[in-house]
């Protein structure tokens, strides 16, 4: 997926252990399947997960995990990982890495949530916003929405022929107009998609990948209403977060800047995010359309 990704297997994971952790080095390792584009995962024994980042920008997120989940997880509603160990770099692998808790669970089809997956996430994203704030670092994505404006058209440029870039390029432009966020920075998690969500029976079992975490606009994690909610669900989970509609059209833009990235990134090396990312567009296209007659959507 990436020009710079460093291959892992399963024997260096097993290296790894043996070296820096022998107590686990007996228990079986399987490589997990995932759509996860920093992460190389790996099943250890029966409730840990090895986690080998890919690329070095994901080797800075293994400190940041460690030091902030576990401030946040009282506060939480639903399971996130549980750091256990943070590795070093050692036989041939380049970065830190860590072993966490194993969490079990699905991950959804982007846009299938419900209006009860909503709700929960609502649940979720509000205590993580009235999370202590004090000495957090900035989020990934702590940016101000303009400020990706060039990097969007770029992916827009780039998709020319691949999506309706007109329309796109058009609620772009709306979501450049939404007023600024007033108020401080909350915690984020800042990347609420399918790949980094886990229900079990239809209902919301855990969130993971917390690499983005960190204060920015409390609008970002919006972007989980297109990424992962029916139209119907997305109005509730608006109405849940009482999100107003300065809020709701930066959460969008948010949603359509990363998404078109993703879509002209992954287009030919990653089918899963690509799809993930095409869905997204048409969800916002679909707002933005009636948004041009005067519907609120």
């Amino acid at each position: 997926m990436h020009v710079n990704e460093v291959k892992t297997d399963a024997a260096l994971v097993r290296r790894l252990l043996a070296a820096q952790f022998p107590t686990w080095a007996h228990l079986p390792v399987e490589p997990v399947r995932a759509g996860g584009t920093v992460n190389a995962i790996y099943r250890l024994g029966a409730d840990m997960a090895v986690r080998l980042p890919r690329i070095e920008g994901g080797s800075r997120d293994v400190a940041t995990e460690h030091r902030w989940l576990p401030h946040l997880a009282p506060h939480l509603p639903f399971a996130v990982p549980e750091p256990l160990a943070e590795g070093a770099p050692a036989e041939g692998y380049p970065w830190a890495w860590s072993v966490c808790r194993w969490l079990d669970g699905e991950n959804p089809e982007a846009g299938s949530g419900s209006v009860r997956l909503a709700a929960e996430l609502a649940h979720f994203v509000g205590a993580l916003r009235s999370a202590d704030a004090e000495g957090g670092p900035p989020a990934f994505r702590s940016e101000r929405l303009d400020s990706r404006d060039a990097a969007t058209r770029d992916a827009l440029d780039a998709l020319h022929g691949v999506i309706d870039t007109s329309a796109a390029e058009a609620a772009w432009e709306e979501a450049l107009r939404a007023p600024g966020r007033q108020g401080a920075a909350t915690w984020v998690h800042g990347d609420l998609q399918p790949g980094n969500v886990l229900i079990s029976g239809g209902r919301l079992a855990a969130v993971i990948d917390f690499g983005c975490m960190g204060l920015a606009d409390p609008a970002v994690d919006l972007i989980a209403a297109w990424y992962l909610l029916t139209a119907q669900a997305r109005r509730a989970f608006r109405t849940a977060l009482e999100a107003d509609d300065a809020s709701w059209a930066r959460g969008r833009g948010w949603a359509l800047s990363i998404a078109l990235m993703e879509l002209s990134y992954y287009r030919t090396t990653n089918p899963v995010m690509a799809a993930t990312a095409r869905h997204v567009v048409g969800e916002i296209l679909d707002d933005h359309r009636p948004a041009e007659t005067g519907s609120t959507a």
